[in-house]
């Protein structure tokens, strides 16, 4: 579990002791959330990149720093934002079926309005990028991802 310290003491020696203890940053007051929220993100971060696992599903790896895409150990292929995040949500579901409608919802923020076959689109691309044998379609259902039908 990570640990900020935030206190009112902050000689170099209260830090030093609070590093020995385990805390993973030290934050003195009077401090600016601003400043807090920013030692937050990167602290999640250092985190997340030591317990990242990259997903591999059926010799498709996604590569998540890079926002890429290697097939059956080829070159990393980059993806678009969107394609980005269909892939993943695909390789985190696989073997489920996944609807048109849930599909949307889950890439796309309340902000948007995706035409009404932008997920067929994005659906195309991705199987040129990692074969149409992984992504089936299931007639009036959705999507597939690493299904072997």
């Amino acid at each position: 579990m990570p640990v900020i310290v935030l206190t009112a003491r902050d000689a170099w020696y209260e830090k030093v002791d609070g590093f020995k203890a385990g805390a993973d940053d030290y934050l003195g007051k009077p401090f600016h959330l601003q400043e807090l929220l920013v030692r937050l993100q990167a602290l999640i971060k250092r985190i997340n990149k030591l317990n990242q696992v990259a997903l591999n599903v059926e010799g498709v790896v996604l590569h998540e720093e890079e926002q890429a895409v290697s097939v059956k150990g080829g070159q990393p292929i980059i993806l678009t934002a969107i394609e980005f995040k269909l892939l993943r949500y695909f390789m985190l579901h696989a073997g489920k079926v996944l609807s048109k409608g849930h599909l949307i919802e889950r890439i796309y923020d309340d902000a948007s309005e995706p035409d009404s076959n932008v997920i067929e689109v994005y659906v195309n691309r991705l199987r040129r990028i990692v074969g149409n044998e992984l992504i089936q379609t299931r007639r009036g259902q959705g999507y597939v991802f690493g299904s072997k039908l």
